[in-house]
């Protein structure tokens, strides 16, 4: 079944650490979106130009290389945390930078459909916090988008593999990706996928095997003397090249490094040189790799099954092509993991198919979810052998299946108490000081009677993660409710307003779009349509080390450009030399051609 009418679109989005993708399901199969460059990958970065222009994706991963101070990476990572992140003149919240990248693949979305887009099913890590769910769905209302369901991307990835397939099965679900690590355990029984246990951690990935190799590098250069300032652009060079690197040991045993003129240091030129074998690279991340591991375990004894029970695994996340991850899991399991479906597009892919379900289509997969926390009070109770406060008790237990309403009855313990605080939190620890408090209310106005006054807590979990708590007296029906809903601080007395931010973005898309057709018309005599293009700038006080480091670079890949390519490539190395050997080193001479041998390699590179 097709789109049938505008009101029938939405789509589904991986909002992802390192790179982002939107697709559509539609007759039956899905699709992803590509740019009017062809591009299916978004690379989740944001930057601001110079001159204010906003930039999305692969322009601003572009400019990361030599203004890292303007650009902003891996910002899934701070979801949900009271903080702002300055870029340019001005500062922003989480949720505002990834309503950027959300606009962005929003805008793909409509010119590759043809037709307006304002709904989407976005996915997070399963192991996301109910503040990190609440800033994804703000950061969708920023972009001018109803989030019409949040779901976790193990189980997105399980809807993609397995929608269409028949019979009965028991699935590892490995999501290893750019900042976040889970693993789902999934019962499918025909058209139901249905997960039953997770555990992960949202604070591990790809981002952290780059610092391993990064730490790897400043020692080299540290044990010739060299200490690399960390907000330098010689230091996002390295971050950049340790990132190539880890992609080429996928395939490779050994990589060898090389980046000429990093930086000058106390008046001498600095250059990066040496090999790096697998071997070394998986004995650097082997701690990580044992962690997941260890997550799988906890996955697979809170679904109570041994790891003979599990029928096959699925890699998501483009790190499960590290090689050690899937030979660990095959140890493990005795299972050859599969991954025939793209990692980096597969969680896109999974999403697109639960939105097409929402939208009316007809998709084999029923999708049932669970959470991944507990969810309880605090309360006076027992904890190692003494009655104490700060005691959880659990009201809707982890890994229990979503939707889902519980409650439990507490007593006052006080004649005559007026008034009872509830305290929520999440977490599985029986200490409440070791979980995450998400919220507190009090309920007053209690009858005037006895200490044992009964107060009914429930909770009310819904399909996208979130919480709403009632707490009312038994006896009369005096209730108070909350919905845990607020990922953004609280700042200056409330929540933000999401129209303002809103508003704040589309200025910031509608003035690049301005810069970007007037760019046209100059290049084209009149002519619009195209997006912005953006130019890797330089620092001006080493223009010429970095345009000689960039053709050395450019000469050391020529191997592996095609004939086309190769051709282009050595006609801007002479362009660039030329300019070298006139002594012309401004940095708008030079920009051009440094900028369209950039972008030649960094599709060779990656």
């Amino acid at each position: 079944m097709g789109i049938e009418s505008v009101n029938d679109i939405i789509v589904g989005i991986d909002l992802g650490t390192t790179n982002s993708e939107v697709a559509i399901f539609e007759n039956g199969q899905t699709r992803v979106l590509t740019d009017q460059q062809g591009e299916r990958i978004l690379p989740s970065f944001v930057g601001i130009t110079d001159a204010g222009a906003l930039l999305v994706g692969r322009p601003a991963l572009n400019q990361y290389v030599a203004n890292p101070e303007r650009t902003i990476k891996s910002i899934k990572r701070r979801m949900g945390e009271a903080t702002r992140i300055s870029l340019g003149k001005n500062s922003y919240s989480p949720s505002e930078i990834s309503a950027m990248i959300l606009r962005q693949l929003r805008d793909t979305a409509e010119a590759a459909l043809g037709q307006p887009v304002r709904k989407a099913v976005i996915t997070v890590p399963a192991y996301f916090s109910d503040a990190q769910r609440q800033a994804t769905r703000e950061a969708g209302e920023i972009a001018g988008l109803e989030v019409m369901r949040i779901i976790n991307e193990p189980t997105a990835a399980a809807l993609a593999y397995e929608a269409g397939h028949r019979g009965s099965r028991r699935v590892l679900v490995y999501d290893l990706g750019g900042g976040t690590f889970d693993v789902s355990v999934v019962r499918i029984e025909d058209d139901v996928v249905e997960v039953v246990s997770s555990h992960g951690n949202n604070h591990l990935g790809g981002d952290d095997f780059d610092q391993k190799i990064v730490a790897h590098l400043l020692d080299h250069l540290k044990q010739q003397g060299v200490q690399v300032p960390t907000t330098s652009s010689a230091m996002a060079r390295i971050i950049r090249c340790a990132e190539a690197a880890k992609r080429q040991l996928s395939d490779h045993v050994e990589v060898q490094i090389d980046e000429e003129y990093l930086l000058e240091y106390k008046g001498r030129p600095v250059h990066l040189s040496l090999e790096l074998s697998r071997r070394d690279y998986e004995e650097m991340i082997q701690p990580y790799i044992d962690e997941t591991m260890a997550a799988v375990h906890t996955a697979l004894n809170g679904a109570n099954m041994t790891v003979a029970a599990i029928d096959e695994i699925l890699l998501v996340g483009g790190s499960t092509r590290t090689p050690m991850v899937r030979e660990r899991l095959q140890e493990v399991f005795g299972l050859i993991p599969r991954g025939e479906i793209d990692p980096d597009l597969c969680v896109a892919m999974g999403a697109a198919i639960h939105a097409g379900v929402m939208g009316g289509s007809k998709a084999a997969a029923v999708l049932v979810d669970v959470t991944p926390y507990t969810f309880g009070i605090g309360v006076v109770g027992m904890l190692d052998g003494d009655i104490r406060p700060g005691v959880l008790s659990p009201i809707i237990r982890k890994n229990t299946s979503v939707p889902v309403s519980r409650s439990e009855i507490y007593m006052t313990m006080i004649d005559g108490q007026e008034r009872v605080g509830i305290d929520v939190y999440q977490g599985e620890h029986p200490d409440v000081s070791y979980d995450v408090q998400i919220g507190s209310f009090t309920v007053e106005g209690l009858s005037d009677v006895p200490a044992g006054n009964e107060i009914v807590v429930q909770f009310d979990l819904n399909l996208d993660g979130m919480l709403q708590v009632t707490a009312r007296e038994k006896s009369t029906g005096l209730a108070k409710q909350v919905t845990i809903d607020n990922a953004m601080t609280q700042q200056e007395g409330g929540k933000r307003d999401v129209s303002q931010s809103r508003d704040q973005v589309a200025a910031l898309f509608g003035q690049s779009n301005k810069r970007g057709t007037e760019d046209n018309r100059a290049d084209s005599g009149g002519s619009a349509g195209t997006p912005p293009r953006i130019e890797v700038q330089f620092e001006t006080d080493s223009v010429a080390q970095q345009a000689a480091a960039l053709v050395t670079k450019a000469r050391r890949l020529l191997d592996q450009a095609t004939e086309a390519d190769r051709i282009e490539i050595v006609d801007l190395i002479d362009a660039i030399q030329s300019l070298l050997e006139k002594g012309d080193t401004d940095s708008a001479a030079l920009q051009k051609p440094c900028d369209q041998l950039a972008d030649i390699l960094f599709y060779l590179e990656t």
